[in-house]
């Protein structure tokens, strides 16, 4: 089991309401940020080239729920926890705090697929990816 792979960021006016609080929808930007900062931590991307197509990871279910508000210059830590790797997918969540205070909790979880002329179709994990994957892993909170 793994520990959470984090990074922080800042919130910016551009992402605020305006209450001056961080918009619902820009949790989703800042998951997505954080996923990247993972792949890449692996030497990675979320778009990859894999033999004659490209690699990617469309998103099949997402969620997340709110405690409390973020707000224009807030500090959040993000904490990504790789929860399952499966034949094709993996799920992961993702909590946001200010300081020790969870603000909010979301969960995703991504397919893997290949791309090749504009088409997706659903693929296994490669092998080598899915044992750095699996090594990866958190229990789910």
């Amino acid at each position: 089991m793994s520990e959470p792979f984090t990074i922080t960021r800042r919130v910016q006016f551009a992402d605020t309401d305006m209450a001056g609080v961080l918009h619902f929808s820009n949790y989703f930007c800042y998951m997505e940020e954080v996923e990247h900062a993972f792949w890449r931590s692996l030497g990675r991307s979320v778009v990859t080239p894999e033999g004659l197509h490209t690699m990617s990871w469309p998103r099949v279910a997402v969620s997340c729920e709110y405690f409390a508000p973020a707000r224009f210059e807030d500090e959040v830590t993000l904490a990504f926890r790789l929860t399952h790797v499966g034949g094709r997918s993996i799920s992961f969540e993702v909590d946001f705090s200010i300081e020790t205070r969870l603000i909010a909790s979301a969960k995703t979880t991504a397919v893997c697929c290949g791309m090749k002329d504009g088409a997706f179709s659903a693929m296994q994990i490669p092998d080598a990816l899915r044992a750095t994957l699996t090594a990866q892993q958190s229990a789910p909170r």
